[in-house]
């Protein structure tokens, strides 16, 4: 880092090239007073308010910038910027400040006139502080801003994947696995099939993808063939494109993901794109449990219900005491069941003894 400068607040810029910024769609026709609400919104901006109303700005804990003509743009601390634009011009931004708090000082908004801030020559100088910090450091962004922040260092800076991912101390080849899932992302849009702006969600959940692709069923679906080459292209365009939809829905169609959570959802979705059946149902009926019901063999399926049955009934035999009154309808109900369970019973004795036989008859010694 160059030097360090007391820098007018009114001289630095939001960057809007920020990974945590892109992640939830901020373009270039976004003026100042919509990023701040946006920060505010999204990024727990209150935290930061309440420090500086309490403790001032630390002046160990300067700002990161590069000089754009006359202005600066704080491309490390865009949060703070934000908290110290709310504090600042209070009026234009109360619904952004934290009600808990007092109405700030003049004091305290003359201390802030100007912020401590290391000026850098270029982005590029400064991508090995800010990538351990928030892509295996202690501040961490998601991993969709941590993706596109790899992508850009890889891209523009032609810095090598490995490099990268030894400078920041990742041991997991992290790099490589969120670096080729935004590749697959991009490769999607690039195919006018797939718009990341069109999420049913007010974000995009990386992970989902990023994890999803560590799945082998989702990787030969979508047919990713090479999982060790990060720059290795998706051959299945619109199996792919059909996944992201599962995985992120579509706002525009009102169509909801049918991914929720990523346990047990990607491993059951995991499940389903291996059995061409199962595929159709999740297609036209878009319920990953009846999906994922038909993926699983007859034998599996009949255990689990037995086991259901069993659990039921059990919570039954609990509330017999206290919950039956005596009504014939549930009284016959309970008939029903048994006669069930009778029949049951029946066909399991049926075809367990004659599988026995069978077997017997299938032994070498049983022959005449």
């Amino acid at each position: 880092m160059t030097e360090t400068k007391l820098i007018p607040l009114k001289q630095l810029r939001f960057d809007i090239e920020n990974p945590r910024l892109v992640e939830f769609g901020v373009q270039t026709k976004l003026n100042e007073d919509d990023l701040v609400r946006l920060l505010s919104e999204t990024m727990a901006v209150d935290e930061i308010i309440l420090s500086l109303v309490t403790s001032g700005y630390f002046p160990n804990d300067p700002l990161l910038a590069i000089k754009q003509k006359e202005f600066y743009t704080v491309i490390e601390g865009n949060r703070r910027l934000a908290a110290l634009k709310i504090i600042t011009s209070y009026d234009k931004f109360k619904d952004c400040y934290p009600k808990s708090l007092p109405k700030p000082s003049k004091t305290l908004i003359n201390s802030l006139e100007k912020i401590p801030v290391f000026v850098e020559n270029s982005r590029e100088s400064s991508w090995q502080y800010i990538g351990f910090k928030h892509v295996n450091g202690a501040a961490k962004w998601s991993s969709f801003a941590k993706a596109e922040y790899i992508a850009k260092i890889h891209n523009d800076f032609k810095i090598p994947l490995e490099e990268i991912a030894l400078h920041i101390g990742d041991s997991n080849k992290t790099v490589d696995k969120l670096y080729q899932a935004l590749m697959v992302i991009e490769q999607a849009e690039k195919s006018k099939t797939f718009n990341r702006e069109n999420v049913y969600s007010s974000r995009l959940y990386f992970s989902h993808l990023y994890t999803g692709l560590q799945y082998e069923g989702i990787r030969k679906y979508v047919g990713l063939k090479n999982l060790s080459d990060t720059h290795s292209p998706v051959r299945n365009i619109k199996e792919l494109v059909e996944v992201l939809e599962w995985m992120y829905g579509n706002k525009r169609e009102n169509i909801k993901p049918v991914i929720n959570s990523q346990n047990p959802d990607l491993r059951n979705l995991d499940q389903v794109v291996q059995h061409r059946h199962s595929i159709q149902i999740l297609r036209s009926t878009r319920d990953l449990n009846a999906a994922l019901e038909s993926s699983q063999p007859d034998e599996y399926k009949f255990f689990e219900s037995l086991s259901n049955v069993k659990m039921e009934l059990y919570k039954s035999l609990q509330y017999v005491a206290t919950g039956y009154d005596g009504d014939r309808e549930k009284l016959s109900m309970a008939e029903s069941i048994r006669q069930m369970a009778e029949q049951l019973l029946s066909s399991v004795n049926s075809i367990g003894f004659r599988k026995k036989s069978s077997s017997k008859k299938a032994k070498p010694g049983n022959r005449k």
